[in-house]
């Protein structure tokens, strides 16, 4: 890591910064609540959050769209719960889910720390895969927006992380050279090797320590941040 020559630093949003997995519990606890109150959130989280993400690898390569991700992860979630509901009300709870999440604001430990440690020696921005309108709400429900110079999502771009083009996009946006960008988010395909195939330097946050490569600079937890840049 040559911290020395970097003056911009990209991060992603969900799962990096914004807690998506916490704020997704609020938002289905109030769509069940209201609706369908036999149903256990902790039990339909325990599936849904490894086939959301299973769903936002398919959709970062293209292989599903937009509109696949929002049923499919929904119901294949009720599936694995072994719920029956229709197509009409997964569409609605589809919809509601979107419209509650961002409303939700829990950060992950350390985020406004480091974020107030990094702003006085670089320049901040997001990239994101995630879908514009929601991802500004997030970003200023949860007070984080003024943090950040740019923000480039993958509707913008016209391609997602981990395509070279996003990147190239976002350094343009931010009026940066890729020499002097650092990537920093979850995502080891999408956020990590995209990055450094296309020349930025790049640290994952792994939080649950899922990753072993020695080649590749990892965190736990964001507060590291403090002391390696």
């Amino acid at each position: 890591m040559n911290k020395e020559i970097i003056t911009d630093i990209f991060f992603d949003l969900d799962h990096t910064l914004w807690d998506f997995d916490a704020n997704s519990v609020l938002a289905f606890d109030k769509i069940f609540a209201n609706k369908y109150p036999p149903i256990s959130v902790p039990q339909f989280i325990d599936k849904y959050v490894p086939i959301n993400h299973a769903c936002w690898q398919l959709y970062q390569y293209d292989k599903i769209t937009h509109e696949q991700l929002r049923y499919q992860r929904l119901k294949q979630s009720f599936d694995a719960i072994e719920y029956r509901i229709s197509d009409e009300d997964i569409n609605q709870i589809s919809h509601d889910y979107i419209e509650f999440l961002p409303d939700n604001n829990q950060l992950f430990d350390g985020a406004i720390e480091v974020l107030d440690y990094l702003k006085t020696n670089y320049t901040l921005h997001i990239i994101t895969n995630g879908f514009a309108e929601v991802q500004t709400r997030k970003l200023n429900n949860a007070g984080i927006s003024a943090y950040f110079k740019t923000v480039t999502n993958s509707e913008m771009a016209g391609v997602k992380k981990p395509h070279p083009t996003i990147f190239e996009f976002a350094l343009s946006l931010a009026n940066v050279s890729k020499e002097n960008a650092l990537m920093i988010g979850d995502c080891i395909d999408a956020d990590v090797r995209g990055a450094l195939n296309y020349g930025l330097q790049a640290i994952l946050f792994d939080q649950a320590s899922k990753h072993k490569d020695s080649e590749i600079v990892t965190i736990n937890h964001l507060l590291e941040l403090t002391k390696i840049l």
